[in-house]
């Protein structure tokens, strides 16, 4: 999966499924759209994924996932919980925002 930090007045976490990167899927009036220069970053395995969300928790954080691997990462790093996922076209997504 692929995970960017975007540094700004606060940081922005961006994950989302190797798979997904490029793609937009729509939906009624939502729309997720996986643009690679917001999402494309370090190609990383689950574990070390894991280790950067919860390292970014602790440092207040803004969280945005989509794909069944990375909402998974995020539900065992414990950064989101399952009532906060959504889905586009059956691709779950979840933003946190702390």
């Amino acid at each position: 999966m692929y995970i960017k930090i975007h540094k700004s007045y606060r940081t922005v976490v961006a994950i989302c499924d190797s798979n997904l990167l490029g793609k937009k899927f729509e939906e009624g009036i939502k729309q997720l759209n996986i643009q690679e220069n917001f999402f494309k970053g370090a190609d990383l395995p689950e574990q070390e994924v894991i280790k950067i969300i919860q390292q970014q928790g602790k440092e207040d954080a803004t969280f945005n996932i989509v794909g069944n691997d990375s909402i998974e990462a995020a539900l065992k790093a414990e950064i989101i919980s399952e009532d906060s996922i959504g889905k586009i076209q059956e691709i779950p997504y979840a933003l946190k925002l702390l």
